[in-house]
């Protein structure tokens, strides 16, 4: 099957999976579709079209931050672009990202590079260039109030006093109607300064939780871009929660 980018004026096929780059000359709109023959009409065509996902990992650039608590959200962008074989080689709005497809979907994926108390100067942006509504903008981050590796889909929410999400919150006019995808890296010990507990890197079974936990957030974010919030998402939740509960 041959899929197809289309923008205003122009219809431009490309082999599924070819990586193509956003320069300031992209068209600010971009869509995927499928066209299948008919099984009785040659002449006869179906169009699918399908609404883009703007995925946003959280994180702070450099490798003073790389593998902390505070960074899951950059490595699960980097797990997807791994897996579905999407490059990262393109800065835009102060992001790295990568453009491509999940199953016929287009997907974005984008690390803002601006630091996590900044990263709505990335998503807003974004999100207005490319024209990706709100329930389609994924956001990827680490959440405390979730046990180490534990996994949580939602449609919604506040920012839960996470910077990096006020500050897309920020940009997106105070909305709160967007997707997240997040991971658990548990709460400070005992009176541990809470910004030394993000800064720090995982102990190795902490370390090994949060990989299953990568592998297990490619296959969720699958889900939720070929299916939505179906019932598949509900059970990926419920397992989550009770994943480490020992019987």
């Amino acid at each position: 099957m041959l899929c197809a980018i289309s923008a205003p004026y122009t219809l431009i096929q490309y082999p599924k999976n070819t990586h193509f780059r956003a320069n300031r000359f992209a068209p600010s709109t971009f869509r995927v579709s499928a066209v299948a023959s008919s099984s009785s009409l040659d002449s006869k065509a179906t169009n699918l079209e399908y609404t883009p996902w703007l995925i946003v990992g959280l994180g702070n650039p450099g490798n003073k931050y790389h593998g902390t608590r505070h960074n899951v959200g950059f490595e699960m962008i980097d797990k997807i672009s791994q897996t579905e074989g999407i490059l990262l080689n393109t800065i835009q709005s102060k992001a790295l990202i990568g453009i491509g497809s999940i199953g016929d979907v287009p997907i974005l994926l984008a690390k803002p590079q601006a630091y996590m108390n900044y990263s709505g100067e990335s998503v807003g942006p974004l999100a207005a260039y490319y024209k990706v509504p709100l329930r389609h903008i994924l956001l990827v981050y680490d959440e405390m109030c979730l046990p180490n590796g534990v996994l949580r889909l939602q449609p919604k929410g506040g920012h839960g006093h996470h910077n990096g999400v006020k500050s897309i919150m920020g940009h997106l006019d105070g909305r709160k109607e967007f997707p997240r995808l997040c991971i658990g890296i548990g709460n400070p010990p005992g009176n541990m300064d809470m910004k030394a507990f993000l800064l720090q890197k995982f102990s190795s079974t902490e370390r090994k939780q949060i990989d299953a936990a990568l592998e297990q957030g490619v296959e969720a974010v699958r889900t939720l871009v070929l299916s939505g919030f179906s019932d598949s998402v509900t059970r990926f939740n419920l397992g989550q929660k009770y994943k480490y509960h020992k019987v």
